[in-house]
């Protein structure tokens, strides 16, 4: 399904000091369907059948749960009934005319593999061809895990000891390591760069996969970074790690969970919704977290096994990290936010919840520091939004030719149309060439895209959450699950002064059917 990119200029809150907003054209239209088709599988049956009637099965997958059979039926004389099984306990019949072919759309409750068999019989030639195709649904469900270091080239763990050199990668075993089992499509990993000595980028990608353009992480010298990556494993229970930098760099990666093709815990989106700001008491006390200090909240209803979140260090006295995991557990020695005095930092986590719905926040910094929590989705074995991994591919990128308006401005959104029906986009976002602070909203639009193209379009609320921050001069990218609403499109909000540039990059999506 085509989609398009738009940008539209957002209307200042009361709140926002009077500064006039740029003032966007309009915007080129931007396909994905190549690269969303590239996870997509097509299954076959033998090409066999007698001399008088031959059937052939071709199952194509078109969601998470769903497969469209094309029957192709041939030598028969008209009208055959064709009897589908399709493995789940329930059949369908399609009647053909003679050499001809039928397309018929399947929905599987339960995600795995299952045996197709359609059998053809013709009355009059007394004569039938039964065959059978075997399918895989691409959905995969979330199994939370930890959170456990499996990498660190600073100790050796996971990896031969010491830094990955410039341009050059590492590689992870993730499937059948510890209680991860054989077999998973996907793994979260918090992926940190550190001890750097240049600029450059990580990228996260499965093995025996090619190495693609998009990045995870990016880097200058003397800091330390980290972000959640959501990706694809190899075939041989492996990702890779590159170091897209001139100069050597340590890596370090935690688990805390991965996908499988069976069930589990589906994945329910939803519009950020801030649960702790302890700079205002919103879910916690009022006042910085101290030093070495943490707090506990409730993020999750009974039935949840883990949330996805958007935590924010803000106004740190000293250099230090924050740490994310179930509550009534010990803090484990992964880490999710990395930050030095001053800096206002994000990150995406996904973290398993305890027995209440509880998540527990560790200050890991000698000196206080505020913090600010945002519920982005929540894991349950209730839900049916499974995930289908794609190859990384660029969406977005102001930079490039084809984008002819400039960068991104400032106090706008640029809205994507993605393809109407999924439940949220797996999504890396990049703000560089950055001119003043600021900081990316990332919402569901209320529109259409025929709303857009009439010209009727609402300009939707300006959002309050934050998916990144910035300030002069840096790169900051932070992993984030869109919500694309009713309607398939997702706003990207400069809530900046100043205009930037933004990168998008895919990694998957959630389906539900």
């Amino acid at each position: 399904m085509a989609a398009s990119i738009g940008l539209i200029p957002g209307t200042a809150q009361a709140a926002d000091p009077v500064k006039p907003a740029a003032q966007p054209a309009g915007a080129p239209a931007f396909d994905p369907a190549e690269g969303v088709a590239a996870g997509f599988g097509t299954f076959t049956s033998a090409a066999a059948g007698s001399t008088q009637l031959s059937l052939f099965l071709s199952a194509r997958v078109w969601s998470a749960h769903g497969f469209e059979l094309t029957t192709s039926l041939s030598r028969g004389t008209p009208p055959l009934d064709t009897t589908i099984d399709w493995g789940d306990g329930t059949t369908d019949t399609v009647v053909a005319s003679g050499s001809s072919e039928t397309r018929t759309n399947h929905v599987y409750r339960k995600l795995g593999e299952y045996t197709i068999k359609a059998t053809v019989v013709d009355p009059v030639l007394g004569t039938q061809d039964t065959e059978e195709v075997r399918v895989k649904t691409a959905g995969s469900e979330f199994t939370p895990y930890g959170p456990t270091r499996l990498l660190d080239t600073r100790s050796g763990t996971g990896a031969v000891k010491g830094k990955v050199n410039g341009y050059s990668s590492t590689r992870l075993k993730v499937a059948g390591n510890g209680g991860i089992p054989t077999g998973v499509a996907a793994v979260a990993l918090n992926v940190t760069a550190a001890n750097t000595t240049s600029g450059g980028h990580v990228s996260v990608f499965a093995s025996g996969s090619p190495r693609p353009t998009a990045s995870n992480i990016n880097f200058e010298a003397g800091q330390t970074v980290p972000n959640l990556v959501i990706a694809q494993v190899g075939a041989d229970g492996y990702v890779e790690l590159y170091n897209g930098g001139w100069e050597p760099v340590d890596l370090i990666a935690d688990v805390t969970g991965y996908f499988g093709q069976r069930e589990a815990s589906g994945y329910d989106p939803q519009a950020p919704a801030r649960v702790v700001d302890t700079r205002y008491g919103t879910g916690a006390p009022r006042g910085p977290v101290a030093g070495q200090g943490s707090f506990t909240v409730k993020v999750a209803q009974p039935g949840a096994t883990a949330v996805a979140l958007n935590v924010t260090a803000t106004n740190p006295q000293e250099a230090g990290h924050l740490t994310v995991h179930p509550a009534g557990q010990a803090a484990p020695s992964t880490s999710n936010v990395n930050f030095t005095a001053g800096q206002t930092v994000a990150n995406s986590v996904i973290v398993p919840v305890g027995k209440d719905g509880e998540i527990t926040v560790r200050n890991g910094s000698w000196a206080p520091s505020d913090v600010i929590v945002e519920l982005v989705g929540t894991y349950s074995t209730a839900s049916d939004g499974a995930y289908v991994p794609l190859p990384p591919v660029r969406q977005i990128d102001t930079r490039e030719l084809y984008w002819s308006k400039g960068p991104w401005p400032a106090r706008a959104y640029l809205w994507q149309a993605f393809s109407v029906g999924q439940e949220a986009w797996v999504l890396n976002t990049t703000v560089t060439n950055t001119r003043g602070a600021g900081f990316l909203s990332v919402a569901p639009d209320p529109n259409s895209t025929g709303n857009y193209a009439d010209r009727t379009a609402i300009t939707p609320n300006r959002p309050e959450s934050s998916t990144l921050n910035w300030t002069a001069g840096k790169t900051v990218a932070n992993l984030v699950q869109a919500s694309s609403g009713n309607n398939g499109i997702v706003d990207f909000w400069n809530q900046g002064w100043d205009s930037a540039d933004l990168v998008v990059d895919i990694f998957g999506y959630y389906d539900n059917w």
